[in-house]
């Protein structure tokens, strides 16, 4: 349980400093923009009411960006740049952080820690295991890739 608490406590000050982080990149980009040519753009009526729902209703979608892969960096970006006021994110950010480092810490470790076993009772099959895994991640990769650079049905309608 000791290495549990000392790993989830870990991942915890690193989600805390990376999302806050991300969090503070996205408010100086929105700062800079404000002043730039796109400040037009960003003080139409339309952005405005983005921007309100967003500081308003955007702490549980930053909570739960915590729990899904790939979402949570545009999540705090976001949150950020729409000028989420701190009273309001930073109770996203301590309830969120707290769950992904809680579930890391304890998925990830008996991942590990049964990855471990297998490599120190049957290495053979903990090779094969973690190779599978490789070419399972490299398949999807690449059929994602594939899938994305296929021209649309609208685009291929357009040249002919």
């Amino acid at each position: 349980m000791d290495k549990i608490a000392l790993t989830a406590g870990t991942l915890y000050v690193i989600v805390l400093l990376r999302a806050g982080g991300t969090f503070a990149v996205g408010r100086l980009a929105a700062a800079g923009a404000r002043r730039s040519r796109f400040a037009d753009r960003i003080s139409s009526a339309r952005f405005q009411r983005v921007e309100r729902a967003i500081q308003r209703w955007g702490a549980p979608v930053v909570a739960v960006s915590f729990l899904t892969v790939g979402f949570q960096t545009a999540a705090n970006f976001l949150a950020g740049s729409m000028r989420m006021p701190l009273p309001r994110y930073l109770p996203a950010l301590f309830v969120g952080g707290a769950a992904w480092a809680l579930l890391y810490a304890t998925v990830g470790l008996g991942a590990l820690e049964v990855l471990g076993r297998l490599f120190t009772d049957r290495p053979a099959l903990g090779a094969a295991v973690v190779a599978a895994l490789a070419l399972g991640l490299c398949g999807l990769t690449v059929h994602r890739r594939r899938r994305a650079a296929r021209p649309t049905d609208e685009a291929a309608a357009g040249e002919s």
